[in-house]
């Protein structure tokens, strides 16, 4: 059975403190000078920087040398639930109530509670048979008349792996069905000329642009003109030249494709053989966003977020069919595999995805 490990608030000082080493993994508490709490699960590859009680994010990702994580303004979280102003993780839960950008009529803060919803319990569980140490937290969210939920986020890292997994389990705790949307936001750092590949058609049917700009950003002279070429041609973004404009942002919705496993699979090809990479499994999550900024101040790309809907906010995605009812006492699940992949791991995934 797997050794379980309770956190409490209490255990987090303002300095780094050795929590234990468990194998060849070596766990440690902290404290931002925002007072937000801090976990760093280290193997021999790398290590996470994990707020085990804000959404379970992680904060930071870092992997042979190399940190995976976008550029931002933030170098710390911020003690707020305002989406956009602590806005720099390497991955972050969006949803359950609501998910995307607000439209008319929505209620719902940008991208849902869920970002920064303050788990009210958090433990580890380290599996010494399999060479795995997992952090688990919970959020139990209730809205009167509304909603009511327990969310379960657990983040696996295996000994000498650059790849983690990441599951998510949404239990209804009303006796009537839920509305429910998700979306898996894995932010990586973008390397110039880095390449997109991915298991889907590379057609403009299959990879769609959107075109509606959200109120949240404000587009830069070119921007429509950029989106109406990537609308006729997405292979324009497949390798990421300098210059190219990402400014504020640009969003695709992918028809991606499972393999005989059941997995979609994306990956930026770096210019040295290597990959950032994720998988998921469209049975899970229907829809795939991809999500591209590259600005002085903020350089990210989202290769391929699992996701439950489009991000043009509850009403507009209910109206299109894209929300996931949940029966009540029911559970829905995601799960995907995400990091770092090495030269042979790069081009192995490469030719097998170029022969679908």
């Amino acid at each position: 059975m797997p050794v379980r490990i309770e956190l409490t608030r209490s255990m987090f000082a303002d300095h780094e403190t050795s929590l234990g080493s468990m194998g060849e993994f070596k766990v440690s508490t902290f404290r931002y000078s925002t007072g937000i709490e801090g976990l760093r699960i280290a193997n021999q590859r790398g290590h996470i920087d994990v707020l085990p009680f804000k959404g379970q994010q992680i904060w930071r990702a870092v992997f042979d040398g190399r940190d995976l994580t976008m550029k931002s303004m933030f170098n710390e979280p911020v003690a707020t639930q305002t989406y956009l102003e602590t806005y720099g993780a390497f991955f972050i839960h969006c949803g359950i109530s609501g998910m995307g950008a607000p439209g008319p009529g929505d209620r719902h803060p940008l991208h849902g509670e869920l970002p920064n919803a303050p788990f009210q319990k958090a433990w580890l569980e380290w599996d010494e048979a399999a060479q795995t140490l997992k952090i688990v937290g919970t959020y139990q969210y209730a809205v009167a008349f509304t909603v009511h939920y327990l969310a379960t986020a657990s983040i696996t890292m295996a000994a000498n792996s650059t790849l983690l997994d990441i599951e998510l389990d949404i239990d209804n705790l009303k006796q009537t069905p839920m509305d429910l949307m998700y979306l898996a936001h894995a932010n990586f750092r973008p390397v110039d000329h880095g390449e997109m590949v991915y298991s889907a058609p590379y057609t403009p049917e299959a990879v769609r642009v959107r075109q509606a700009i959200p109120g949240h950003i404000t587009p830069k002279p070119g921007y429509k003109e950029f989106i109406a070429e990537l609308a006729k041609a997405p292979k324009l973004h497949h390798i990421l030249e300098p210059g190219m404009g990402f400014d504020p942002e640009i969003v695709f919705t992918i028809d991606m494709q499972a393999d005989r496993d059941g997995f979609a699979h994306a990956l930026q090809k770096r210019p040295d053989g290597t990959a950032d990479y994720i998988r998921y499994q469209p049975s899970q999550a229907a829809k795939c966003i991809r999500w591209i900024c590259r600005t002085p101040d903020q350089d990210a790309i989202g290769m391929a977020f699992p996701a439950t809907a489009e991000t043009e906010g509850f009403t507009a995605e209910k109206a299109k069919g894209n929300m996931v009812e949940l029966a009540g006492g029911k559970r829905w699940s995601v799960a995907m595999r995400l990091g770092a992949l090495g030269q042979k791991e790069t081009a192995d995934l490469v030719a097998r995805l170029a022969q679908r």
